[in-house]
């Protein structure tokens, strides 16, 4: 993906892999730019009242460059380092619902609504996550992060040992204007990772900040899934551990702050994974005997 290129314009850029996270880096250096001297400023003149005032600002390529920055702060996976709308190829109505939304999400920002993507592994959810943060911090200058829940709780875990709490670690997290959390509900369902998941949303969810989630369990509620309505606190336990339902998995007060929180979409069960279909088509053709 790449922009205009000229002396008044923003640079191209590419992302490229680096470990395990996308890296952004603009193709012409600000030092290079004709339009502000390589200064990465510019003069202009504004009238306001009457009054004429000389001022300066950020060339294009400097504001660019601060947007490739924030980019590269968002941490999104290296694996999806050239994800973008325009190559997420839908295979039913429900993953082009998906890739709607994330777009007009994106597009039309800044939102007070995120979203919530629930569908079976390899179905584009990290993809869509992925695209709408490029376009997000790139575009539109965007503050934003990228977490996998469990890589999250063992971050938490190695910072109890460098005698840091979780606070220190979710606080960053609870203030940045868009986060997108991935692989919501997985994990081992322990009180730990319960509690860090509930003061993570509750903390965002009081700051009014925006939030986008992916999930590989089912949106719908446990009642719709029961036939008297009821549970006994013995059966809702297990449940919470071993259950598909992402209501289960992560408890009724973060799925309420869900419902507020996001617009949601889910892909059916028969949904193609991209991997497995890839895997497929790029093995060699057994020849005839």
């Amino acid at each position: 993906m790449s922009a205009p290129s000229s002396p008044c314009q923003a640079p191209s850029y590419v992302v490229d892999r680096q470990g395990d996270f996308a890296v952004a880096r603009p193709e012409e250096r600000v030092e290079d730019c004709q339009h502000c001297s390589g200064t990465g400023l510019v003069a202009k003149t504004i009238t306001d009242g009457g009054r004429s005032y000389e001022v300066v600002t950020p060339c294009a390529r400097q504001q660019y460059k601060s947007k490739l920055q924030l980019f590269n702060a968002a941490h999104l996976p290296g694996v999806h380092a050239t994800a973008t709308f325009a190559s997420f190829k839908p295979y039913g109505a429900e993953q082009d619902r998906a890739l709607r939304i994330a777009m007009d999400f994106s597009q039309a920002w800044p939102k007070t609504r995120g979203f919530v993507l629930a569908g079976p592994v390899g179905t584009g959810k990290t993809h869509l996550l992925a695209s709408a943060l490029k376009f997000a911090t790139i575009e539109r200058g965007v503050r934003a992060a990228y977490i996998e829940i469990s890589l999250l709780y063992a971050t938490i875990r190695r910072g109890f040992h460098e005698g840091k709490s979780g606070g220190e670690i979710i606080g960053p997290l609870s203030q940045i204007d868009l986060l997108a959390i991935d692989e919501l509900g997985k994990g081992r369902g322990s009180p730990f990772e319960l509690e860090t998941l509930d003061e993570l949303i509750a903390r965002r969810y009081n700051a009014g900040k925006v939030t986008l989630f992916a999930t590989n369990y089912s949106l719908r509620p446990p009642e719709e899934n029961r036939a008297t309505g009821y549970a006994t606190t013995a059966e809702l336990k297990a449940e919470g551990k071993d259950s598909k339902l992402l209501c289960d998995r992560v408890g009724e007060r973060v799925y309420s702050r869900l419902c507020e929180m996001c617009d949601f979409v889910e892909f059916s069960t028969a949904t193609k994974d991209f991997r497995r279909a890839r895997a497929t088509s790029s093995r060699p053709s057994k020849s005839s005997p």
